[in-house]
């Protein structure tokens, strides 16, 4: 019986497979122009795709950006849900030439701390499942070069790429704490409201760099001034500054996910609690028209899901 007629309930529209195809295309470049790229397709012909499926689900799939297109918490979701169909879909076909090999690996990088205890622990299920990754790690502007250059696939990066030669998703929120083991805390915690930064002269300084990059931006943010003094150590790995400060080695500005572990079990100590912590954004970087190879867009895809590599405040 046609339900046209009689008034009855109509059947849910089913997203055309084509539309579906679209969407993964937008959401693994993270940009219209390079979907469009990508599929062989205008890119009038992808923004209507994508209107046509956003109108069938009835939900808004991505936030259009001056640069980009930023998927929503429902894209994420479809994403999850039909990616691997389609990925599976098109290997079976053929419809899919220009996919690299499926062994071909995956060029990962970004900073060493946060790659080497976060990144990985959220990996594990893909490099269980065949997916062979290569992890490199280094400076920001270096490792951004480097991705422009074509040694990367996907970098992660501490501060937002300028320009249009990459795209880039934001990733997950660094919270920066000021810490030192228990006895300089018992010295100095109570005096920092009043004096602060004065405070700790008389405490060696632990630092990333020489430059004082994460120091100078909690001094700003918190205590309103630049810092005036040299780091007493410096050591080019945060890993390496979380050691040398539980030991006893003096105090220094961490970002909270890296020394969560020591601050539970009171190795360190929290110098001067506040409201308001620093917070720097860690992006996924990434070229337009590499999202094609199911690899790279399966790793990509994975990182931008909630986890607990996202979960970097307290």
């Amino acid at each position: 019986m046609d339900t046209r007629e009689t008034g009855g309930p109509a059947t849910p529209t089913r997203p055309d497979l084509n539309l579906l195809r679209t969407f993964l295309a937008v959401y693994r470049s993270g940009s219209f122009t390079a979907a469009a790229q990508t599929l062989g397709l205008s890119q009038p012909t992808v923004t209507a795709q994508i209107r046509n499926l956003e109108r069938d689900t009835g939900r808004e799939l991505f936030e259009r950006l001056p640069r980009g297109a930023a998927p929503t918490p429902v894209a994420h979701d479809l994403a999850g849900r039909v990616s691997a169909p389609l990925d599976a879909l098109a290997a079976a076909t053929g419809h899919d030439p220009e996919n690299p090999p499926p062994a071909a690996p995956v060029h990962l990088a970004g900073p060493a701390e946060y790659l080497c205890t976060r990144v990985m622990m959220a990996l594990a299920p893909l490099t269980a499942a065949g997916i062979d990754l290569r992890v490199s790690t280094g400076p920001t502007g270096t490792l951004l070069e480097e991705l422009r250059a074509g040694r990367h696939d996907l970098v992660v990066s501490t501060a937002r790429p300028r320009g249009r030669t990459l795209l880039w998703t934001p990733l997950a929120d660094e919270e920066f704490a000021l810490v030192a083991a228990p006895a300089w805390a018992n010295k100095v915690s109570g005096r920092l409201a009043e004096e602060g930064p004065a405070a700790l002269e008389e405490v060696p300084l632990i630092a990333y760099s020489e430059e004082l990059p994460i120091v100078g931006r909690y001094w700003r943010h918190v205590f309103g001034r630049r810092p005036t003094r040299r780091p007493a150590l410096a050591v080019a790995d945060l890993r390496g500054v979380l050691t040398a400060v539980t030991a006893g080695a003096g105090v220094a500005v961490l970002p909270t996910y890296l020394c969560r572990d020591a601050l539970d079990s009171g190795d360190l100590v929290v110098l001067h609690p506040t409201d308001d912590p620093p917070i720097n954004t860690a992006y996924l970087v990434q070229r337009p028209g590499q999202a094609h190879h199911p690899h790279v867009a399966r790793v990509r895809d994975h990182l931008l899901r909630p986890g607990p590599h996202k979960c970097t405040g307290p």
